[in-house]
């Protein structure tokens, strides 16, 4: 089936290499679109494909510098809706902002809906994401939202490592749902490390719940970005005895801290997925998966208006559940 006529991808500048790869697997080329500054830092954006009556899909994950891509992602939106696109979905491997999904102080903002507000407002008609901070942002939208998970390409990789004796660990309390269905998808017992949290970047460690002693380890997270929580995890696991201590993170944005932070821990591999785009990582041992296939396979389901749901079972098991 020829889909170059009706589908259209393009990319902002977040994340251009993983665009491409999802346009190849899709087997479409990326769209011609030109994303670019003023001296003022204003963003422009022209496409220069024909998109009238087509459907279209931006790739734009909302990762650092965070204010920008977010910008671009909704000027891209408006240039596509103004240029008669017949359906246009936002792409967003990584969304930002997901932490700021409550009122946890006085006279806060709740960003994350304010976000799919914004995404709303500027015209995208539904938003594939993945690995949200929190389950419950889908319900921020008022469009469709496609929740995928890494679940199934970070099963995959680690089921071809076969590690015995694994124990699948939640570094804090709010990931143990998701860590749960790992925990099911391996057949491994469930272990948690409970946490105080005692800034934005440090955490206070407070004990471990279950047998790690003589057991190889995955730890599984959402996202870090000051790795506080991942290395200190590691730390107190390998006092109480585990042996080799892996972690499974979708969304690495590292900052200069967290480089430092995982070269001195005691991290055996920590393996993520290209969901942001990075500089390259020396001294720490980063292992990275590519997301374009999962990524791909939803737009092209979603374009041949086909069911995703199949897409989350791995192993007998649904990540979400």
């Amino acid at each position: 089936m020829d889909l170059s006529s009706e589908l259209k991808i393009f990319s902002g500048n977040a994340n251009r290499l993983l665009a491409q790869r999802i346009a190849e697997y899709v087997g479409v080329p990326l769209g011609d679109a030109t994303v670019t500054q003023f001296p003022d830092q204003e963003t422009w954006v022209k496409i220069n494909d024909n998109i009238r009556g087509r459907d279209v899909y931006i790739i734009q994950p909302t990762s650092p510098p965070a204010n920008e891509h977010l910008m671009e992602l909704l000027i891209m939106i408006d240039a596509v809706r103004r240029a008669s696109a017949s359906q246009i979905t936002a792409v967003m491997p990584f969304f930002g902002y997901a932490r700021q999904d409550r009122k946890d102080q006085p006279r806060v903002p709740i960003t994350a809906k304010l976000i799919a507000n914004l995404l709303t407002a500027a015209g995208a008609t539904r938003v594939i994401t993945m690995d949200l901070h929190a389950q419950q942002l889908q319900g921020f939208f008022d469009i469709p939202v496609d929740h995928l998970y890494a679940a199934p390409v970070m099963y995959r990789h680690f089921q071809q490592r076969n590690i015995p004796d694994l124990v699948c660990v939640s570094p804090d309390i709010g990931g143990v749902k998701m860590v749960n269905a790992y925990a099911h998808m391996f057949h491994a017992p469930l272990a948690i490390v409970a946490k105080k949290r005692t800034s934005a970047s440090e955490v206070e460690v407070l004990n471990v719940v279950g047998d790690v002693k003589g057991k190889n380890v995955l730890m599984i997270d959402d996202l870090t970005e000051t790795a506080g929580t991942l290395t200190r995890a590691a730390e107190v696991l390998r006092k109480k005895g585990a042996k080799k201590i892996y972690a499974a993170v979708s969304h690495a944005v590292f900052s200069p801290q967290a480089i430092e932070r995982l070269r001195k821990s005691k991290l055996d591999e920590l393996v993520t997925t290209d969901s942001v785009l990075r500089d390259k990582v020396t001294g720490v041992n980063l292992t990275e998966l590519s997301v374009a296939s999962l990524l791909g396979e939803a737009i092209l389901r979603n374009h041949k208006s086909e069911s995703i749901s199949s897409l989350f079972d791995v192993n007998g098991t649904r990540p979400e559940s």
